[in-house]
């Protein structure tokens, strides 16, 4: 084992510990928290995740990645499918994509129509402030991936057997629309970051970082007596709130 993974491996027990803690407390109080992941094809959501949820109470942990809409949820409000999987007191809800879908993949494939990306665009914020009215905090993180680094995983996963179950139709075409993703993206940033769930970026092109620096974010931003101060201070070069500026710096890649 390198050093560099004997340091990452030592880091990320710390940090489980400190989830272990921080669900103690929500447990204890009653708290309802609401964790969504978004990001490219290949950013890193699943391993991020796995992460977060490893060690804690599967009773008050739920992981929830919905697949394709039926024709009934098609026919329904669109954020009814979403809503039953929403946290009640006590539990962590850790969303593997969400309703962002249609701002990103619906929007780039023309998975839905003009109209109802606008509805969606011109609710979801709303939305998102209900749900914090009633108790739920909401975090939302977009994995943010370089071209190369995306191009690289999508092909490690044609060719590790044990990542066969990652692989989709949109892989395919993820790098082939990576323009139209950057501007259904940056489209999203702009009409749907607020002061009440803004959206924090993740610079995931080092994974293990990312992973360890979403922890200590998510840490930072809670409040649980008993946590480590230290290990609750995240990078800001790696996770960091989003403004307009950092499209046009690079900082965002495009």
């Amino acid at each position: 084992m390198s050093k560099d993974h004997s340091d990452y491996k030592s880091t990320l027990k710390k940090l489980q510990i400190e989830l272990v803690k921080l669900q103690r407390h929500i447990i204890q109080y009653d708290r309802k928290i609401l964790l969504i992941f978004e990001g490219r094809d290949a950013a890193g959501k699943d391993g991020t995740i796995k992460r977060i949820v490893q060690h804690l109470s599967p009773r008050e942990t739920r992981v929830v990645a919905l697949g394709k809409p039926t024709e009934r949820d098609r026919s329904s409000w669109y954020f009814q499918r979403f809503v039953e999987h929403l946290p009640a007191a006590q539990e962590m809800v850790l969303m593997n994509r969400s309703w962002y879908n249609r701002a990103g993949v619906e929007r780039v494939m023309g998975f839905c129509s003009n109209q109802e990306y606008e509805d969606f665009m011109n609710s979801v914020v709303t939305f998102e402030q209900m749900l914090v009215q009633s108790g739920i905090k909401v975090f939302k993180y977009y994995l943010d991936i370089s071209k190369g680094e995306q191009k690289k995983r999508l092909e490690d996963r044609r060719v590790d057997p044990l990542k066969q179950w990652k692989i989709s139709p949109i892989d395919e075409v993820a790098v082939k629309h990576w323009e139209e993703y950057s501007q259904a993206r940056n489209d999203m940033f702009e009409r749907t970051h607020n002061p009440i769930t803004p959206w924090v970026i993740v610079r995931s092109d080092d994974k293990k970082n990312a992973r360890l620096n979403v922890i200590r974010h998510l840490m930072a931003h809670m409040d649980c007596p008993d946590k480590d101060m230290h290990a609750a201070t995240p990078d800001p070069e790696v996770v960091f709130p989003y403004h307009p500026e950092l499209v046009v710096s690079g900082r965002i890649a495009e």
